[in-house]
């Protein structure tokens, strides 16, 4: 029979074993680069997920991610060519390229993004300070930020480092400055706004103006046109008056009073200061409008 010791043997070996086996293999991700350090000297570097295999116990797995990381440059001050003062907000993408020149020279992502931050505060004024104000911020924007990228993609490939891209965030003047250039802003709009009015003014004084003079002209053309008129009525009136005169004064003549008669009593006030035998009140007395004798006014 198998002696107890034996079979107490055989665990430790195979616990020993298991524990080679277990310390002999490593896991890569998908998102990992492993660099395998024995005794402190690099000896692989392996890029591919997956199981791989190592010496125990002397061999050390780094793992460094392969992933586009993040750089947050924090805001700059920057002095363009035409010296005007830019605080410039900008960022920046990398990857890690070659995992064993990024060991050898940085060691972590830390040290990196703090030797990347130098770099690019170094390019952003090298840079932005050959252009003026109005390129950075407008006209050559673009380029500007593709020439970045590529003077830090050259610094930092001693780092094992490839910088995919960079972006200026935001380019601005300071605050103080930029509250006198807005009040410059707005002084200037409000004086081309009182230009504005003027010129509107002077030119709705002048279609006033013309406006009032066509009316004047208009007006006195029909005045004259309606004062013809009228002395055309009234010629053709008298005419007809004196028409109806000759052929039958005595009509004519009563016509004449009860026109009279209907303009001088009217509704509101009747009141005459004359005698009731008088001419006015004829046809009151007799249809004819002949006075009787003994009504007749003494002389």
């Amino acid at each position: 029979m198998r002696s107890p010791v034996t079979g107490i043997v055989t665990l430790i070996l195979l616990f020993l074993l298991v524990i080679v086996g277990y310390s002999s293999l490593f896991t890569v991700q998908q998102t990992e680069q492993a660099l395998v350090v024995r005794l402190g000297r690099p000896v692989d570097v392996v890029s591919q997920p997956g199981l791989n295999f190592k010496a125990p116990f002397i061999d050390t797995v780094i793992s460094i991610d392969k992933r586009i990381l993040d750089l947050e440059n924090p805001s700059q001050e920057v002095i363009a060519s035409d010296q005007k003062r830019l605080v410039v907000d900008a960022f920046a993408r990398y990857r890690i390229k070659d995992a064993l020149r990024f060991y050898q020279s940085v060691g972590s992502i830390p040290a990196a993004n703090l030797q990347l931050t130098t770099l690019l505060n170094a390019a952003l004024r090298r840079v932005l300070g050959e252009v003026t104000f109005i390129a950075v911020v407008r006209d050559e924007r673009e380029g500007l930020m593709a020439k970045i990228r590529n003077q830090l993609d050259r610094e930092a490939e001693g780092y094992g480092i490839e910088v995919v891209d960079v972006r200026i965030r935001r380019a601005d003047l300071p605050d103080a400055n930029s509250q006198a250039v807005y009040q410059r802003m707005q002084t200037e709009r409000q004086r081309e706004a009182a230009e504005f009015r003027a010129q509107g003014g002077q030119k709705a004084q002048e279609i006033r103006s013309k406006a009032d003079r066509e009316a004047t002209v208009i007006i006195a053309d029909a005045n004259s046109i309606s004062e013809q008129v009228r002395g055309t009525g009234d010629a053709e009136r008298n005419r007809l008056f004196a028409e109806a005169y000759g052929r039958d004064p005595d009509f004519f003549a009563f016509y004449r009073s009860m026109s009279a008669y209907e303009k001088g009593l009217r509704s509101n006030d009747t009141r005459f200061l004359l005698r009731p035998d008088s001419d006015f009140f004829r046809f009151f007395g007799s249809a004819s409008g002949k006075i009787d004798g003994a009504a007749a006014p003494k002389q």
